[in-house]
């Protein structure tokens, strides 16, 4: 199994001067940085509404590695997070949940909405377009359109094998590494597409990420999960 890395994580988590990390970054694209515009935004255009995963999935289970050491940085980079998406990605994510429980399977997610600052703690950390989102463009996951996750057994609560876990970068966590067991790989088949029957698209190096298509000019935004949770429905 070739599992070289294809990106000196370890050195940048380690060695990279912490005003590196700290540092303020900007982006090229639309932005709303402000409830009252958010607000604004979405009376435009209700399809921009924020939507609390949490409530409206039945039975999700949420682990949002951000929100804890225990992810890539090792540091703890959301605080008073929930698990936020807008309202066409956040409907279909339930349908993705209902097609899995037929199987005794449910949907585990790991990150959803992302400020935008977080984006730019991570993008100094691993500044590879393969593994993280240039902050000139804007991300997705700020936007409110991308969701990372996996699958787990209801019956068990454990996750399903997917080869790799979350936020692994090495060529074995891409859709199209086959060099894995059988039932690995069709893990990774049920995932992609059950997520693909409800609209979402993938990205080709993480098993577990996957978008929403920008079709209403949804904007980056630059707020904490504060501020959305009181927009939230």
């Amino acid at each position: 199994m070739n599992n070289k890395l294809l990106f000196p994580i370890t050195f940048l988590i380690f060695f990279m001067p912490s005003f590196c990390i700290a540092q303020k970054c900007k982006t090229a694209a639309k932005t709303i940085d402000t409830k009252a515009a958010l607000l604004q935004s979405i009376q435009v255009d209700p399809a921009k509404k924020i939507i609390a995963l949490k409530k409206l999935i039945p039975g999700l289970s949420i682990d949002l590695r951000y929100a804890t050491a225990n992810n890539f940085t090792r540091e703890v980079l959301y605080h008073h997070p929930g698990a936020y998406m807008r309202a066409a990605p956040a409907n279909a994510l339930k349908q993705v949940q209902y097609d899995l429980n037929k199987k005794g399977l449910a949907i585990k997610l790991y990150d959803a909405f992302r400020p935008f600052s977080v984006t730019c703690k991570i993008w100094h950390l691993v500044p590879d377009r393969h593994y993280a989102a240039n902050p000139m463009k804007g991300s997705n996951h700020n936007r409110g359109l991308a969701v990372d996750l996996t699958i787990i057994d209801l019956n068990t609560g454990k996750e399903l094998d997917m080869g790799t876990p979350f936020d692994n970068f090495t060529d074995t966590a891409h859709h199209s590494f086959m060099h894995l067991p059988v039932q690995t790989l069709a893990n990774r088949r049920l995932l992609k597409s059950v997520m693909r029957k409800y609209g979402f698209d993938i990205v080709p190096d993480e098993w577990w990420h996957y978008q929403w298509h920008n079709d209403h000019d949804y904007e980056v935004l630059d707020l904490d999960f504060d501020d959305l949770a009181d927009i939230a429905e």
